[in-house]
Order: C-alpha cells, then sequence, then structure tokens
C-alpha cells in the first residue's frame, strides 16, 4: 500500500534536507571563527574583544588546528591591571593559543603525562629558544595543568566551551600564562631584524649570506612594510649547498638569496590553497624567477625545474612577516642548466637473411656472422667458420652443413 503524505502532517524530506544543510554550514562557519564561538560565552567577553582589537583572531581563524585557550573577564582584569601596550596584550594571549588540538578527551590521555606544544607566539619570533611553548601535565584526579617552558604551573583546565574534532577546541582555562617575554615591549614590524630571527632559529648560514649581500638584504627589508614571507633553507641544507653558492657570481648570489622571498603576506592555509606558479623577489619581467607550489598529502612543496623543497616548520607567521623552514635551497632554472640524461641508444636490429635467387652472377647467399674486415683473409674468415660450427654443433653437424653449402652453390650455377 502507498503512503501518501497529507498537508500539515509534518516537514516533506526537500524541506528536512534544507534545515540539515542549514546547520552544517552554520557549524562549519563558526568552527573557523572563533569570535562568534566566544560570543555564546559572556563572561569571555573581554578575551573576546582583545582577540578582535589585535586581529589576533583572524590569525587563529586562518588556522585549520588548534586550540585556544580562554579565560573569564576576572582572570583578564590581572592581564589588563599591567597596563601592557596592544602589541604586548597580543602577544601574552597568543601565547594561550595552541598549534594543535587538544579536546577533553585528549587532554586526559596524554602521553607520558606531559607534552610540550608551540603556541602562536613562538610562531611570532620573538620567543627566543623554546620560550614560546607551553607543557600540558595530566595530573592526579583528573586535573590537567598548563605551565609555560620553564616555569611552574600557571593554570588548570576548567572545561570544554566547544570544540570541532581535529579543526578547533576553545578551553576555559583558570588564570592567565604568565611569560616575560610576551609581556616585553615589542618592535614594530618594520624594526624586526630578519637576519636576527633566522640565525636564532636554525636558519643562520642563510642569514649570514643574507648579510654578506647588502643589496638582497635591502630588498627584503624593504619589503617587509607591504607583506613578506621568507622560505628560509635550514642550515644543513645551505651548508651542503654552499661549494655552489661560491660559484656563483655576485649578481647571481643575489637573485638566488632573492629568490627564497615573496613580496606578500602568506599564512599557511594561504600557501595550501594558492597552489601554482608564485612571483619571488627576484621576478623582474623576463626573468621570471618562479617556483610552483604544491600539495602532497599534509606537505607543502616547492617546486622549480631544479629542485623540490619541502616546507617543515613555521619560524614567524604575524602580519607582515611570515618565515617558514624548508629543506633544501630552491635553485631557479635561470641560474642552473637541467642536465638531462641522454636517452639510451637503441639495440641494433639485425636483418632478415634474404633467399637467394636462381640466376647468372649471383653471390652466394649471405650468412648470420659479421662481414669479413677489407684485411681479413677469405679463407682465415672460412676457418673461423669451421671452428664456430664444430665448437657449436659438433663434428656430425658441421659436415652435415658442409654439403649444405655446396648444394646450394651448386643450384646457382644450374
Amino acid at each position: 500500500m502507498q503512503v501518501v503524505p497529507t498537508a500539515g502532517a509534518g516537514p516533506t524530506v526537500a524541506m528536512v534536507v534544507v534545515l540539515v544543510l542549514i546547520l552544517l554550514s552554520s557549524s562549519s562557519s563558526e568552527a573557523n571563527n572563533v569570535t562568534k564561538i566566544l560570543d555564546k560565552f559572556p563572561q569571555f567577553s573581554t578575551f573576546n574583544h582583545y582577540l578582535t582589537v589585535t586581529h589576533l583572531a583572524d590569525d587563529i581563524n586562518d588556522r585549520q588546528t588548534i586550540t585556544v585557550c580562554a579565560v573569564d573577564n576576572a582572570a583578564m582584569s590581572d592581564l589588563l591591571a599591567k597596563h601592557l601596550s596592544i602589541d604586548s596584550i597580543k602577544n601574552v594571549l597568543s601565547f594561550h593559543v595552541i598549534l594543535d588540538y587538544f579536546g577533553a578527551e585528549k587532554l586526559h590521555k596524554i602521553t607520558n603525562s606531559t607534552v610540550l606544544s608551540a603556541t602562536m607566539f613562538q610562531a611570532t619570533g620573538s620567543a627566543s629558544g623554546s620560550s614560546g611553548f607551553v607543557n600540558i601535565t595530566d595530573l592526579k584526579g583528573g586535573k590537567v595543568a598548563f605551565s609555560p617552558e620553564g616555569n611552574d604551573i600557571s593554570a588548570f583546565y576548567v572545561k570544554i566551551l566547544q570544540e570541532i574534532p581535529y579543526n578547533i577546541s576553545v578551553i576555559q582555562i583558570s588564570n592567565i600564562l604568565t611569560s616575560p617575554e610576551a609581556e616585553a615591549p615589542t618592535p614594530a614590524p618594520t624594526q624586526i631584524n630578519l637576519t636576527s630571527v633566522m640565525s636564532a632559529h636554525g636558519c643562520k648560514a642563510f642569514a649570514d649570506a643574507l648579510i654578506a649581500e647588502p643589496d638582497a638584504e635591502k630588498m627584503f627589508a624593504d619589503n617587509i612594510e607591504g607583506g613578506l614571507t621568507v622560505f628560509c633553507p635550514a642550515d644543513d641544507a645551505f651548508k651542503n649547498f654552499l661549494p655552489k653558492y661560491h660559484n656563483l657570481s655576485e649578481d647571481h648570489k643575489q637573485s638566488l638569496l632573492e629568490f627564497h622571498g615573496v613580496p606578500v603576506f602568506l599564512t599557511m592555509p594561504n600557501i595550501k590553497s594558492d597552489n601554482g606558479l608564485m612571483n619571488t623577489l627576484a621576478t623582474d619581467g623576463a626573468n621570471k624567477f618562479d617556483f610552483e607550489v604544491q600539495n602532497v598529502g599534509q606537505d607543502v612543496t616547492l617546486k622549480t625545474k631544479v629542485v623540490t623543497a619541502k616546507i617543515t616548520g613555521t619560524l614567524v607567521q604575524k602580519r607582515p612577516l611570515a618565515i617558514y623552514t624548508i629543506n633544501k635551497v630552491l635553485q631557479p632554472m635561470e641560474l642552473f642548466n637541467v642536465t638531462l640524461s641522454p636517452a639510451p641508444a637503441p639495440e641494433p636490429v639485425a636483418e632478415a637473411p634474404k633467399k637467394a635467387k636462381k640466376g647468372k652472377n649471383k653471390s652466394p647467399p649471405a650468412t648470420d656472422s659479421p662481414a669479413a674486415s677489407p684485411d681479413e683473409d677469405p679463407a682465415d674468415q672460412t676457418a673461423d667458420k669451421n671452428v664456430a660450427a664444430v665448437r657449436s654443433f659438433g663434428g656430425v653437424r658441421f659436415i652435415a652443413g658442409i654439403l649444405g653449402l655446396w648444394l646450394a652453390n651448386l643450384s646457382l650455377y644450374i
């Protein structure tokens, strides 16, 4: 029996589908908007306000995997009582943004009880050494503690505010995580010493090369204010490349260094979404000096005609400057010839023996053996053939072969 829905009987299938799509769209939008998530909790309004005015919310929303450790209005009052600059407040709050996903379940299943996690403050490049990391410790009785690297416990986990598994987790912690470095006055972006930041974070060899080329260093410095992304080869990679680098002319050294800079600020999500060719500081009209960005699974690669490098880490990601480490030196095709190995020569194809035709003045049938050289005696060639025949076929077959040749030659003259 067929059931026909009547008017007023309930929502149709189409209505249900539309409702589900709206809910999914709303959930997806909130997953990437930390301020909308915190809007639901008035007791976090001060924390949420400063995420907005410092533009830290934009950096958080650009990330795909992140944990925000929010504090309530009372805890924020303790921070504001220190009368810090807006840049220092941004650094302190960035210390509360962990570059990994920690939901409630994961917090209580930390391997070996403690894990060291990088924060967004570490990614700014303002943190020296590992001071931008936070220890997360699973304690007895279900407590989870948070402490800046090298310091005592500053805060405890309170509760989950919202979590989207493996995307974003917003949790409440009891107090502000104290960090003297984060609270210290910060220089304006144009005052950032680019080479010092690179030297302090595993790219000293590249930084030293940049210092030795003042024109290249100035090119990088002049582009920071308008937006700059640097792909910095790690020390081991650049040291292994030094023999090639020293063989370049001064102009080519400058071009190679500038090839590692892009005149725009790019977050990692930007890089992943902007696959394709990318111009560099070395690009100049006909001199393309570009490379191709490709995603391979979770890896992001930078590909030239000569080499393919992989992004291995983030040193700085704070508008207007981003610095990423790569595992190889980018080599532009404009400076390095691509040598292709020659294709292997084709195997010689032996011609099939031609059948002898009857007629006068015809030469004997050709054999499979190579032709005799001009200096070789025909009699010696015949003797060599006879020896080979004896070795290959034995005495009886040799005699049969001689008779066959004699009969064939005889037939030409009949």
